[in-house]
């Protein structure tokens, strides 16, 4: 799911951490996959916070590539926008101006940023994910073994 967050257009549905809540849900259903028991609410807390602590070192890793291979896509359509709006308001003429002149981040720069957005990710996706995991106990935790009486 770490990937699916540094995708761009993708990343949109985690405005409402949509891929950290799965990626506990997705642990916590391993998880019981490879267990004849069933798991514990405790268990799937557990794996829910490890699987958000991996995404958002994975989001973290991939990001830095996309960003700086979309730089220059991106300054492309802020001048294209430029160019076509002959209505557009002072601020956001101003906000697309200074992203075709910026020259992008730099890659000093998209990995401050990209830090910045892991410690963000760090401290919401473990909550989000540890949450994820206990809805994944919630749906995927096998009923204990019932004893047939006669």
């Amino acid at each position: 799911m770490g990937v699916l967050s540094a995708l761009p257009l993708v990343n949109l549905a985690n405005c409402c951490c949509l891929w950290v809540i799965t990626g506990g849900i997705v642990a916590a259903y391993l998880l019981q996959q490879n267990q004849s028991a069933p798991i514990s609410a405790g268990d799937g807390a557990i794996v829910g916070l490890l699987a958000g602590l991996a995404g958002a070192v994975i989001t973290f890793i991939v990001s830095i590539p996309l960003s700086l291979m979309m730089g220059p896509a991106q300054q492309a359509m802020a001048q294209r926008a430029l160019e076509m709006g002959a209505s557009v308001p002072p601020e956001v003429r101003e906000v697309l101006e200074n992203a075709g002149n910026s020259g992008g981040f730099g890659l000093a720069g998209t990995i401050l940023f990209q830090f910045f957005f892991l410690c963000i990710m760090l401290f919401a996706g473990s909550i989000f994910s540890t949450l994820g995991g206990l809805l994944g106990v919630a749906i995927f935790a096998r009923k204990g073994t019932a004893t047939l009486s006669q």
